[in-house]
């Protein structure tokens, strides 16, 4: 089990994630082995279409994420750019990519014997 274990997301609903440890719910969220912190599409140019970028996994990487969950929203409506999940595949990076609820379901299970790290969608 790895050293500093990735915080369980209690509950997400329409526009909120709650995750333990932390007392304001995020809106989209990046969580990794240790911590957690707003996902701002911003910094990256991320838009639904063609959806998350390579930067938006790159801190997961570099925080020692061994596995990494990709949420495409509530509606799957989110893509994932092919450039990301090559880099994730080539770094040895083992990827799940699922809708909002099925997601935080399986970002739990796997916190419990891996250093995962997730990006939460909590809308569309």
């Amino acid at each position: 089990m790895q050293e500093t274990r990735s915080p369980l997301i209690k509950d997400i609903s329409w526009g909120k994630v709650e995750v333990a440890g932390y007392s304001a719910p995020f809106r989209d969220v990046k969580l990794f082995p240790g911590g957690a912190k707003e996902w701002d599409w911003r910094e990256t140019g991320t838009r639904h279409r063609p959806g998350i970028q390579t930067a938006d996994v790159m801190e997961l990487m570099e925080r020692g994420a061994e596995v990494v969950v990709l949420s495409t929203g509530f509606y799957g409506r989110l893509g994932v750019c092919p450039e990301t999940l090559q880099l994730l595949e080539e770094s040895n990076v083992t990827t799940h990519v699922a809708k909002s609820d099925e997601a935080v379901q399986l970002y739990n299970r796997l916190t419990e014997r891996q250093a995962v790290a997730a990006l939460i969608h909590s809308t569309c």
